[in-house]
């Protein structure tokens, strides 16, 4: 899996936040070791606005472009860590789904007596 760009809206994007989002990403790894081409990772983190003190404004976007599907997922926290991970969870979920979905597809055979 290659994390292809990593961006921050309204925020600086600090060392410790490429770092959170890398180990983050390193999680994805094990799951996405069976497709070819490999899988390629964008992520955007930041803040939804820049004039909000309190409330859920920091979001976190993870876009990951598997052969065949693109699996995305969005979320909203009052902590960027925690957005962070969230968005990852959503992802590795996805992608579970998405790779029970395909091995379903190839072990369905034609139908007896047919």
């Amino acid at each position: 899996m290659r994390i292809i760009s990593i961006k921050g809206t309204n925020i600086l994007l600090t060392d410790a936040i490429k770092s959170r989002v890398e180990s983050k990403a390193a999680t994805l790894e094990k799951l996405t070791k069976g497709f070819e081409p490999a899988a390629e990772l964008t992520v955007e983190v930041g803040k939804s606005t820049k004039h909000h003190a309190k409330g859920p404004f920091f979001t976190a976007e993870f876009q990951l472009h598997v052969p065949g599907s693109e699996i995305r997922s969005v979320t909203l926290e009052e902590d960027l860590y925690h957005a962070i991970g969230q968005a990852c969870d959503q992802v590795r979920r996805q992608l579970k789904e998405y790779k029970d979905k395909l091995q379903d597809r190839s072990q369905k055979g034609t139908r007896p007596g047919k």
